[in-house]
């Protein structure tokens, strides 16, 4: 084969091979996980109340990150002269298993997964499927609190009951504040027509959440978004890829105009980072078939890599 590059290993361009997140290795044994951060898919819409499509997010998300796992190793930022992702220990663990129209049987096999991640000491990054795999997401904590959550997301998912409905896309944080190591909500990007009605609103400040919309961060800043989350407190993510603006990121089940642009995110994420821990985090809500540009999975997995880059940066300097 001489003359072909593979003298020196494969090319692997960005289109080979099989679509593991960022082409990191798989993992299919839960119980042999040896990592520092683990991706776990897990493609539950059946939450959703309108536009369904969101179980095919991490698949659409996996694929797009190939796009940035070509060319060098770690990725280099000219602006922070860093360069993330160098001998990052990642790997990918598949999906967990969703069983159609059962909900709570498909946030068990997810919550399972997450222990596993944690267990084996390894840092969750989950990729949805629908808001409501947050709430596996933060069961699978118990017992390793204080945390803090920080949600990116236009809608503020506080609904508590709605026909009988409690573990849908519409109830994440409400669930979670319930949780007594849960100490804490910041809910910033809500905004217009939102599922949960004035009393909701009152419900989240009345148990620790501070509201902000893209109109209120923007007039404040990051910096001083930041300050506003305790400084050292255990941070758990989750963004809905609804909080940007449907211009950049129209793959998704409920857009809502109005919306953040990317580095307004990345700028909040990378502030947190270093002055926070980060212990976990989901990304949800990217429903690829409304988007056949596929710019908001790739907008997801930049964000994805861009955030995990940016908390193992911080974990090295803290050492």
């Amino acid at each position: 084969m001489s003359g072909h590059g593979y003298e020196s290993g494969r090319l692997d361009l960005p289109f080979v091979g099989i679509a593991t997140f960022g082409k990191y290795p798989y993992v299919q044994d839960w119980n042999a996980i040896d990592a520092d951060v683990a991706i776990m898919g897990a493609p539950f819409d059946a939450g959703t109340q309108w536009r369904s499509g969101a179980r095919f997010g991490p698949r659409s998300v996996r694929e797009a990150s190939t796009l940035f796992a070509f060319g060098h190793a770690g990725a280099y930022d000219h602006e922070d002269d860093v360069t993330y992702l160098d001998g990052a220990r990642i790997v990918d663990v598949g999906d967990a298993d969703i069983i159609h129209t059962d909900t709570h049987g498909s946030h068990a096999n997810i919550e399972r997964g997450v222990r596993a991640i944690l267990d084996a000491g390894a840092m969750p990054v989950v990729i949805g499927g629908d808001h409501s795999i947050n709430i596996p997401c933060i069961a699978a904590f118990e017992g390793r609190g204080p945390i803090h959550i920080v949600q990116i997301d236009a809608h503020l998912d506080f609904v508590d009951e709605r026909h009988g409905v409690r573990h849908g896309h519409g109830n994440p944080m409400r669930r979670a504040l319930e949780r007594d190591y849960i100490t804490g909500l910041t809910q910033v990007g809500i905004r217009n027509v939102s599922s949960t009605a004035k009393e909701g609103y009152e419900a989240a400040r009345a148990m620790g959440s501070d509201i902000l919309s893209v109109r209120q961060f923007r007039e404040i800043g990051p910096a001083a978004m930041i300050e506003r989350i305790p400084e050292g407190a255990s941070i758990y993510f989750t963004i809905d890829i609804d909080a940007f603006d449907p211009s950049i990121a129209p793959g998704t089940g409920t857009p809502s105009h109005g919306g953040f642009l990317y580095y307004e995110i990345l700028e909040f994420i990378a502030g947190i980072v270093k002055r926070n821990p980060v212990i976990g985090l989901d990304l949800v809500e990217v429903a690829p078939d409304y988007d056949p540009t596929g710019s908001t999975q790739i907008l997801a997995a930049q964000l994805l890599l861009n955030t995990i880059g940016r908390i193992l940066h911080a974990r090295e300097a803290c050492r």
